[in-house]
């Protein structure tokens, strides 16, 4: 097998320097390793699960009531207990970074410019927050929700829910009524902190009409905060409403820390609906303190008073991720807007503009700047540029080439997978180790993932079912509602029993390197938003003249496309009204992202004898897999329908 080309290598400085050097000596002379080598810590950690997690809190010095007396209650996923007779809290651990030295947050939309929140400012802002929260009887345990956009209240409303040892859930409001009720009526909240709408692309959406209706389907709700982002005279209808800024009013307490139990619920985040009402994820506050502070601390290297930024909304992970900068003492940098108004070197001027040490976007962004023909380090001066960072599909080996020919050539380009699920990622950077074309450097600390065949067998430098086969602290405590972990059970370890299988197709190669190939199952990501193909079916078969439809989302090879198929009823002709018809109702109830490229009429969509659309099947054929390879005929209910796909790839070949 030919090597892939080597674009990068660390300087010995930056081996020295990088934060993950400074563990591993620290292992050594606890005399708990007696190595260098990343490969043997990297051994160490996942066949000594206890001791390496007992090593994270020892080095980062975890605040607690009580000691741990022992690590896990046992290996046996799932039901696996972190760290018991202990209580932690996730801000507190934030705010013993608290300096004059740099700002805590930098914050940009697309109508305003740059401004920043100090250190001090935050917690006057967050203790104000928490005191209202006491005021209106939230409490360890009750939920907090937000439709907000990535801006810093969503941050301070954050940290103020945590400190008292409430739970946290956000989704963005470009997400449609349906798709937040589906969400946030399994938790039932007692608070929601609203915008009235939000800005994307040079545009204004009101959001009020939306607001209106989900309090409506929220029963629980006993108090509303409103913040006016578009207009200051917005309102809405509830009796038990605040403004923000009533809401944040100077308080003279200080801010004060509810220490939880380690295994309680943090947050609640959520599937993306594939197979029905999106799944209520819910971590635990120790296991997410962890996780986050060995992944941003060793596999991101945020240092204190770095700027370290993520393209994201508060519907996606990588919003919590972000937060979790604050861990490290650095500043976080939030974007709310469009990533291409009002051009697609935006974000990459906002590098210049907020002085970005650690830019983390998507692979669907970079393929963009790719076709757009952008040339970020000819056009601005990314000094200040260390790293950056790629998710939410993978990255092909002709972006890895473009951000090292286009943006920066002494560049830590550091690709990572992982998932919702943990609130972290599996696989990532490695500051010590070389970047290759079309590869993310390693498999992090602690996280024993394997690729395994069809034998359920782990294999090196092949393709296979990403499996994780030790336990993580962040793996979800358990799905809200899901009390017998029924549906916990099916999603990860169904294939595998006792083993986490995650639905991506992987590849562990021989130089201890990972490929991702992509999801294994049909989930749908765009934009960084991940939403599953039911709520498109759900909206698309709400229209009275569709009979079936079948959504299919491509992302190889720089492709970004998602076409849906569509069998209208009586056979029918797909109008362009018709079109614009789905594409409205797509949009107005779930995200404007996920509006298909292109609709396209078929006779019928293929399913398996039980009833399952072919989702995965037809990905594969129009990816430029042979039928013959993907699906068994004699599984179909009707296997002529495939014919319609196996035309269509062959006319896009």
């Amino acid at each position: 097998m030919t090597s892939p080309k080597l674009l990068w290598k660390p300087s010995e400085e930056t081996i020295i320097s990088s934060n993950l050097t400074t563990y591993i000596n620290w292992l050594n002379d606890r005399n708990l390793v007696t190595t260098h080598n990343f490969n043997e810590i990297y051994e160490w950690s996942v066949n000594n699960i206890d001791a390496f997690w007992r090593s994270i809190w020892d080095y980062f010095n975890i605040l607690s009531n009580g000691q741990p007396s022992q690590v896990t209650s046992s290996k046996e996923m799932p039901g696996v207990k972190w760290f018991e007779g202990t209580k932690v809290n996730y801000a507190e651990h934030i705010f013993r970074n608290n300096s004059t030295k740099h700002p805590a947050i930098l914050f940009k939309n697309e109508t305003n410019e740059l401004t920043e929140i100090s250190w001090e400012e935050l917690e006057r802002k967050v203790a104000s927050f928490q005191q209202f929260l006491k005021a209106r009887g939230i409490k360890e345990g009750d939920r907090v929700v937000a439709y907000l956009p990535n801006i810093p209240e969503a941050t301070i409303a954050f940290l103020a829910t945590n400190s008292i040892g409430a739970i946290w859930s956000s989704t963005s409001p470009d997400f449609g009524t349906s798709s937040v009720v589906d969400r946030f009526s399994q938790i039932e909240p007692k608070l929601l902190i609203t915008v009235d709408g939000y800005q994307y692309g040079g545009k204004k959406f009101s959001r009020i009409n939306d607001v209106n209706e989900i309090i409506k389907e929220l029963p629980t709700l006993q108090n509303v905060v409103l913040i006016p982002y578009l207009e200051v005279t917005s309102s809405i209808d509830f009796s038990f409403t605040t403004l923000w800024e009533a809401a944040i009013k100077p308080t003279d307490q200080k801010l004060t820390f509810q220490r939880v139990e380690f295994n309680q619920p943090i947050w609640v985040l959520y599937s993306s609906g594939t197979t029905g009402r999106p799944k209520a994820i819910t971590h635990s506050n120790g296991g997410v303190l962890l996780e986050h502070l060995k992944y941003l601390t060793f596999h991101n290297d945020v240092k204190p008073g770095e700027r370290s930024f993520w393209y994201t909304t508060t519907g996606w992970m990588m919003w919590n991720y972000i937060q979790a900068a604050l861990l490290c003492g650095a500043t976080i940098v939030l974007y709310d807007g469009s990533p291409a108004y009002p051009h697609m070197n935006e974000l990459w001027s906002f590098i210049e503009k907020a002085q970005i040490t650690h830019f983390g976007t998507s692979a669907g962004f970079v393929a963009a700047s790719m076709k757009a023909q952008v040339r970020p380090g000819k056009d601005f001066k990314l000094d200040s540029l260390r790293s950056i960072g790629s998710t939410g599909s993978p990255l092909s080996p002709e972006g890895f080439d473009w951000i090292y020919e286009e943006v920066k050539t002494d560049l830590w380009l550091a690709s990572i997978s992982g998932g919702t699920d943990v609130c972290s990622a599996f696989v990532g950077g490695n500051p010590r180790w070389p970047v290759y074309s079309g590869e993310i450097q390693c498999r992090a600390l602690g996280c024993k993932l394997e690729a395994y065949n069809e034998d359920g067998q782990p294999v090196i430098g092949k393709m296979g079912e990403m499996v994780i086969s030790e336990p993580m602290p962040s793996m979800p405590v358990f799905f809200w509602g899901d009390d017998d972990f029924k549906k916990y059970k099916e999603s990860y370890f169904e294939m595998f029993p006792g083993k986490w299988r995650h639905g991506d197709w992987t590849e562990i190669t021989e130089r201890n390197g990972v490929i991702i190939y992509g999801r294994s199952d049909s989930t749908l990501n765009r934009g960084g938003i991940r939403i599953g193909t039911s709520e498109i079916y759900r909206a698309v078969d709400s229209l009275e003249f569709i009979a079936d439809s079948l959504v299919i989302y491509l992302d190889n090879d720089n492709k970004d496309y998602m076409p849906l198929f569509v069998v209208l009823k009586n056979n029918e002709r797909l109008t362009e009204d018709r079109i614009a018809k789905i594409k409205t109702t797509i949009r107005e109830s779930y995200t404007p992202r996920h509006v298909p490229d292109e609709i396209i009429q078929i006779p019928e969509v293929p399913y398996t004898i039980s009833g399952k659309k072919m989702e995965t099947p037809i990905k594969k054929i129009l990816m430029g897999q042979s039928a013959e390879q993907v699906v068994s005929k004699d599984a179909m209910r009707n296997p002529n329908a495939l014919k319609f796909f196996i035309d269509l790839n062959t006319a896009i070949k």
